[in-house]
């Protein structure tokens, strides 16, 4: 079975192997030099000026932003599940929260959030998703992040880039925290979370101090001396030293360029043979389509009868769309596969004949795209 999911991604052989070792104990000089390790290419990939690991999955990760981070009122920006998430973790923990709301497909507006933080002089924390995996948006982050600091410098601007980290570039210069987790473009298992931070990120960290298993503060002096305060996930973080061993040798500038690469060719692709792309704002990390009748009935055929497994939608989409990952290491032969299963899918249940239009858009588009390298496999 292929699994195209966004997230969790499939796990390659190389990284299932270095799991497979037998586990190492987190005190101890052999996982203080693996944990200081990850620590380095975690900080290199991110450019901020820390950077914690948490052995939780992106949710522990959003709260932990959440508590550490927002002293007053949250502005928390809604256009799916995620954004959802932030809004409901602001009410679990009984802080204050105004919420912009968008339809699934649309992006948020610069010029909203800035109306809102000029007339609202208690916010001072700013919560969006780089990219709203529920539709498969991609805000416009980095220009929010920019404006609201020209508005108040002092506002933190925490962005979940769960499903963007790893696939593209991140100008981390506005940001105060960039969430991030193992089961996405790091092709490990769910439950290891990232949170990169800014220098007066830290400042107020170490200044309020609070929450026990989600105290920043205490697990920055912890892992400054490349420890953890508490039980760390020792298998993955042996995974994720695996990824970065082979990342590193290739290089992200190489890998941005693929994932962009082939996301593209995708939506092409799919648009050739007549589907329709939800968001308003497609992001890298997914392609999403939106067929309100045969959605659900694509998703079924592809994984009986072609062993390829995609995600559908959630909520008010449930059966309406389907959702094909583009995160990690996929290669090149797989994303065409998944290609030709949709337009056998399609000819399977009369609503279009195959003629190979989506395989051959896909591959045109791509190698017209980008020069591949062999070694961009070896992730695989």
């Amino acid at each position: 079975m292929l699994l195209f999911t966004p997230g969790p991604t499939p796990i390659p052989e190389n990284i299932r192997k270095a799991m497979s070792r037998p586990t190492i104990h987190h005190r101890t000089p052999e996982f203080e030099r693996l944990f200081e390790d990850c620590r380095s290419s975690l900080l290199a990939l991110l450019g901020m000026h820390e950077v914690l690991m948490l052995a939780s999955s992106g949710t522990g990760a959003m709260e932990a932003c959440m508590t550490s981070l927002c002293t007053k009122k949250a502005l928390t920006i809604n256009s799916g599940k995620f954004g959802e998430r932030f809004s409901k973790i602001a009410e679990s923990l009984k802080i204050p929260y105004v919420e912009i709301k968008n339809e699934w497909d649309t992006p948020a507006s610069v010029e909203e959030v800035i109306s809102i933080i000029k007339n609202d002089k208690d916010i001072d924390a700013v919560f969006l998703q780089a990219c709203e995996s529920a539709g498969g948006l991609r805000h416009p982050f980095e220009e929010i992040a920019l404006a609201v600091k020209e508005v108040n410098p002092d506002i933190m601007v925490i962005v979940d880039c769960i499903t963007t980290l790893g696939v593209e570039f991140i100008d981390v210069h506005d940001i105060d925290a960039v969430i991030g987790g193992s089961q996405k473009a790091f092709m490990l298992p769910p439950g290891l979370s990232f949170i990169g931070l800014s220098e007066p990120a830290v400042d107020l960290i170490e200044e309020r101090n609070v929450g026990y298993y989600f105290n920043l503060k205490t697990e920055l002096k912890n892992q400054r001396k490349n420890t953890t305060a508490y039980t760390p996930a020792t298998t993955i973080i042996e995974g994720l030293y695996s990824y970065f061993e082979q990342a590193n040798q290739i290089g992200f500038n190489y890998i941005y360029q693929q994932t962009r690469s082939r996301s593209l060719a995708t939506q092409e692709a799919l648009r050739e043979i007549g589907l329709k792309i939800y968001p308003k704002n497609p992001a890298v990390a997914m392609t999403t389509i939106i067929d309100e009748k045969n959605a659900e009935s694509i998703r079924k055929v592809l994984k009986s009868e072609y062993h390829v497994n995609i995600a559908g939608g959630q909520d008010h989409l449930k059966g309406k769309i389907f959702r094909i990952n583009h995160m990690g290491a996929i290669p090149i032969h797989e994303s065409a596969w998944v290609l030709n299963a949709i337009e056998l899918a399609l000819e399977k249940l009369g609503i279009r004949p195959f003629d190979g239009r989506a395989n051959y858009i896909f591959m045109k588009r791509f190698y017209g795209e980008i020069q591949t390298k062999n070694c961009f496999g070896q992730l695989g």
